[in-house]
């Protein structure tokens, strides 16, 4: 009854949808249909602007940060090689829902391709999963370089770095892997209209006309499992920095101590807080309004890769100098 009032109430998009007299015609669709944001259509340009916006600081941001690390050899040290892996992930995150967003609300572009659709879906859930394990490396160098400082250079070296780097990719890979999968095995024959701007998994799999508790109990496990050991090391690891910046004997050195982490605990912000709304719109909000789940789902994705590269270039002093090198040469 749902799918069939969408139906009605998107009649202009009628063409593009397959015929409803033979449900097989569903059951393998070629294409969906993106709505874009219900109910906002008419102000699709208008939201596209701050969307454009925040993916251009996002894309010229994390851009910068690779190119400064790159180039100074004094940044090739741990926290500067996981600030890299966050910038990728960010560039990622952003750059796979932002280009067809922009071309649903600009050229009113609907249509995306089954299989692409499904890829969207595994990068809009891989690399979040890859951010979150991120963020626990940082905390652990962050840990060690304060804990115990002697033994940092020794504990987390190249190769290790390394290791750790592909660790957080293999597992962000492996546990998203079932999602798209499984929607691929489900039969679609009801509609394959998404009221949404990007294929998010949830959108996605309410269309299947299969028993899809399978999918349901595996993402709820798998977001469990994921943010809780993430948030629970972060926090083991912040419990032991703060046991340490407190036994320091003077303030200003635990002013100093501490403000080494402050980019660090930002971004932890940034990152888990519009996720965390997300999350709970999506579980529990059934009264909340379609168009507030999908702006809260884009920003979601879209604001911490913004944010991450303004939160470091404005803390950290040694980017911050390396921005600023330019126009002081020039000005001395």
């Amino acid at each position: 009854m749902k799918e069939t009032l969408l139906c009605l109430n998107f009649g202009h998009l009628l063409p593009y949808t397959m015929s409803d007299s033979n449900s097989t015609d569903f059951t393998n669709p070629s294409t969906f249909i993106l709505l874009g944001i219900p109910g906002l259509e008419a102000a699709h340009v208008w939201i596209s602007i701050p969307f454009c916006t925040m993916y251009i600081i996002a894309i010229l941001g994390n851009f910068t940060i690779l190119f400064i690390v790159k180039r100074e050899p004094s940044l090739h040290v741990p926290m500067y090689y996981f600030l890299c892996m966050l910038a990728i992930t960010d560039l990622v995150m952003s750059t796979t829902i932002l280009p067809k967003m922009l071309s649903i609300f600009w050229f009113n572009s609907r249509e995306i391709n089954f299989s692409a659709c499904l890829t969207q879906l595994y990068f809009s859930l891989s690399f979040p999963a890859m951010q979150s394990g991120i963020l626990v490396a940082m905390a652990f160098d962050r840990y060690v370089a304060i804990c115990d400082p002697l033994r940092h250079s020794t504990t987390l070296t190249n190769a290790v770095v390394a290791k750790i780097g592909l660790a957080l990719v293999l597992r962000g890979t492996i546990l998203i892997l079932p999602y798209p999968f499984l929607a691929r095995s489900w039969p679609y024959c009801r509609t394959n209209i998404i009221p949404h701007t990007y294929c998010e998994h949830i959108a996605v799999v309410k269309l299947a006309c299969a028993d899809i508790r399978v999918s349901s109990y595996y993402g709820l496990s798998v977001a469990f499992l994921v943010i809780s050991l993430d948030v629970f090391f972060i926090a083991v690891s912040y419990t032991q920095i703060l046991r340490a910046i407190f036994s320091l004997p003077t303030k200003d050195a635990r002013l100093k101590t501490f403000g080494t982490c402050g980019s660090h605990l930002c971004v932890i912000l940034s990152s888990y807080i519009p996720a965390l709304f997300s999350f709970l719109t999506h579980r529990f909000g059934h009264n909340v309004a379609l168009h507030l789940h999908v702006l809260m789902a884009n920003v979601y994705l879209l604001l911490p890769p913004m944010l991450n590269p303004i939160i470091y270039g404005a803390r950290t002093q040694q980017i911050r100098d390396k921005l600023l090198q330019p126009f002081t040469h020039k000005g001395t």
